[in-house]
């Protein structure tokens, strides 16, 4: 779980664990020679990345052994800050061991998630999400030269900021994993919409496909239905279901019995709440909550409201429910 998710006390506190590490001890940080690589019969690829969006730039090595196309070692250069290297660190180590097709599908996403503490909790601050997108385009730089290739020809996604090269499907993700509701947020989180803005709503100096206003709507809508989808599911299936849901189907359903039968109560007095983590402990479900707003400090949150959810949610989902208030 990341500092700020317990202490709020700084923005420092907002990277994960793994991500102050890796600052200060990268990995996979240096150079291969080329002399080096063609002594073991390898092939020596070095491609060179610079982000627009924050004056970033990292360097990859591939060695890669010509018969089977697959990664044997990799190393990295960073010029920028402390989360761009440790993106570039966390994307050398996926790289490594898989074969250059396979390399190419790591997408900026796959980084971000590499470098959190715990799966639900994102592992840097808003303003800093971007530093993995250097990855999702060095590695296609690197695939493109090692096959001869224009490294566009990976592009699968649709690009929807081109200013600071952000696909349709990583802002829907974000959207998803953060639970965004703004496109300040956005643009917070991805830097997509920072520049030119012609990608956020339509009257830009360019004519766009999508935008981000109706991406966030659209996203917005499926992450309703999912929850929906997800309590109708709990529901059918009893409480028993829920024990043994994976963490991100019992997050889910967690959120939609909230949000069915708490938030609008919470939200009446000023207040809300989050789910920040669970956990199985000597038979019990433990769900750790922080209030929030007038929520936060108020008398009833550790005695009646905290009554009031704990028995809905072992009502909805399971009588093995424990409610924490952090």
């Amino acid at each position: 779980m990341a500092k700020a998710d317990i202490l709020g006390e700084s923005l420092w506190d907002a990277y994960s664990n793994k991500v102050t590490t890796l600052m200060n001890n990268p990995q996979h940080q240096g150079e291969i020679f080329e002399a080096d690589a063609q002594g073991r019969g390898n092939k020596l690829i070095v491609a060179d990345f610079g982000a627009e969006s924050c004056g970033d730039a990292v360097r990859l090595y591939w060695e890669i052994d010509p018969a089977n196309d697959k990664i044997i070692n990799s190393k990295f250069k960073s010029f920028g800050c402390g989360t761009a290297i440790a993106s570039s660190d966390v994307m050398t180590e996926l790289c490594i061991g898989k074969t250059v097709q396979e390399a190419v599908k790591i997408t900026n996403i796959d980084v971000e998630l590499a470098l959190r503490d715990t799966p639900d909790v994102p592992a840097v601050p808003p303003q800093k999400m971007h530093c993995s997108v250097m990855a999702y385009d060095v590695i296609k730089k690197a695939a493109g030269l090692y096959l001869g290739v224009d490294s566009e020809s990976f592009e699968e996604e649709i690009i929807v900021c081109e200013c600071a090269r952000v696909s349709l499907g990583t802002l829907k993700e974000v959207i998803k994993l953060n639970d965004l509701k703004s496109v300040e947020e956005i643009t917070d989180y991805t830097k997509a919409g920072g520049f030119c803005k012609s990608c956020i709503k339509p009257g830009g100096h360019e004519a766009r496909e999508w935008y981000l206003v109706d991406i966030l709507s659209d996203t917005r809508k499926e992450m309703d239905e999912e929850k929906m989808k997800a309590a109708a599911d709990a529901s059918a299936a009893g409480g028993a279901n829920f024990e043994t849901m994976t963490l991100v189907q019992q997050i889910k359903a967690v959120d939609a019995v909230i949000d069915d039968s708490v938030r609008q109560f919470l939200i009446m007095d000023g207040g809300n709440m989050e789910i920040i983590d669970i956990k199985k402990n000597d038979g019990y479900i433990d769900i750790y909550i922080r209030y929030l707003g007038s929520c936060d400090g108020c008398s009833s949150s550790s005695t009646g409201t905290l009554y009031a959810i704990e028995s809905t949610l072992k009502e909805k989902l399971s009588k093995n429910i424990r409610v924490l208030p952090i």
